[in-house]
């Protein structure tokens, strides 16, 4: 059976990589729905080369643009725009895989579609579960959705169980410790935003790669791993890992560890998701430990220079609304940061004063999860308002 897949996110560096493994195996798949924010004219680029059923833009004021473009190619590929039309697509006959890869809290209706709607879920959405995992995990269990994370350590986790999703006894994230790892909390006070996007190991846009540079991106993943993986947040440890070879360890209750290793690609969690439980090539090449220098280094991260893993481990024990407001308040003070308003530190800075300014309250409900979601990004946007460098 050929699947078809939709990119939510094509244009990314995710989607990219999605389009390069699914372009390996056109006996087996195809790209059946592009979707993209407003680069409509590289959507457009894309739409030519994989000739996609459906390609929507979010962004409704690209929609004829998006429209003339497909008919001046000659393609049959429709067009469409706006939020309503991905989440639509996402749930339809259009497509069986479903590759959430929408940066931010916007990425959130169109992943909950898919799960509802019961399609294998490539999740590379971090939000969508810092958001509302417990809701998300739930409608996806309830409709017999399949979830493959696609982070490269959630993808680890997942490989090391077998795809089983049961229980382990201890999960060990690790991260590369960015850009500034081992810099000290007063020489991050003049980190520049050039820099913070420029990823030792990773090539990603420039709000994951501000997350990882502030060590966000590894809170984050703490709080996924909890909901994937029904595993309480003490046993989730995080370990620097300089040469980001070893993406993710397991610990059983009978005292074995597993380890996934690999080079620092997506094309092989990509492949992992759209083949299992198949093993599909990725155009990845195998590991040469040799090669890469024969060793493997780990240490503790630095949580008084780095204190945003910290904020969220904090966030997930308070639980409730609390993991939305980290991540809301972190999407505004990030932005802030890319734009010069604020500075490095006044990342995790504002993050804290947004946790301290709206306690942990119930999560019953998606409206609850975005009411916090609105709260916090008032509450970020006028911290940053008073440590403005403009």
């Amino acid at each position: 059976m050929m699947r078809k897949v939709a990119i939510l996110g094509a244009t990314g560096s995710i989607g990219a990589s999605a389009l390069d493994v699914i372009a390996r195996h056109p006996e087996a798949m195809r790209a059946s729905v592009l979707v993209a924010g407003t680069r409509v004219e590289e959507l457009l680029v894309l739409c030519r080369v994989h000739a996609p059923d459906h390609a929507v833009i979010a962004d409704s004021r690209h929609f004829e643009s998006l429209r003339d473009g497909l008919r001046a190619a000659g393609l049959a590929t429709e067009a469409h725009a706006g939020d309503a039309a991905i989440d639509a697509l996402a749930a339809s006959d259009a497509c069986d895989t479903v590759i959430a890869a929408i940066v931010g809290a916007a990425g959130l209706s169109s992943t909950m579609a898919a799960a509802r709607a019961g399609k294998r879920l490539l999740l590379a959405n971090k939000e969508s579960l810092v958001l509302a995992g417990e809701l998300l995990m739930r409608e996806a269990h309830a409709a017999g959705a399949e979830i493959v994370p696609i982070d490269s350590e959630h993808n680890a986790v997942f490989q090391c169980l077998g795809g089983s999703m049961s229980t382990p006894a201890r999960i060990t994230l690790t991260a590369s410790g960015g850009p500034f790892r081992g810099w000290t909390r007063d020489a991050l006070a003049e980190v520049t935003p050039t820099q913070a996007v420029a990823h030792p190991k990773w090539s990603m846009g420039p709000k994951i790669s501000v997350d990882s540079a502030t060590l966000m991106n590894k809170g984050l993943e703490v709080i996924e791993a909890h909901h994937l993986f029904r595993i309480p947040g003490e046993a989730i440890r995080v370990l620097v890992h300089p040469q980001s070879l070893v993406h993710a360890m397991v610990d059983f209750a009978d005292g074995s560890t597993l380890a996934q290793l690999g080079l620092p690609d997506m094309r092989t969690a990509l492949a992992v998701g759209l083949g299992w439980p198949q093993r599909i090539a990725s155009g990845v090449s195998a590991l040469d430990l040799l090669s890469q220098g024969g060793r493997l280094d780990f240490e503790a991260p630095d949580l008084d220079a780095f204190p945003c893993l910290r904020l969220a481990t904090t966030a997930l024990a308070a639980g409730g609304t609390a993991p939305a407001v980290l991540n809301a308040a972190n999407e505004e003070a990030v932005s802030a940061f890319l734009q010069g308003k604020i500075g490095f530190l006044d990342i995790p800075d504002t993050v804290s004063a947004s946790l301290d300014a709206l306690p942990a309250r119930p999560s019953d409900t998606l409206e609850s999860l975005l009411d916090a979601d609105r709260m916090a990004r008032e509450a970020a946007r006028q911290r940053i308002a008073t440590r403005s460098r403009a």
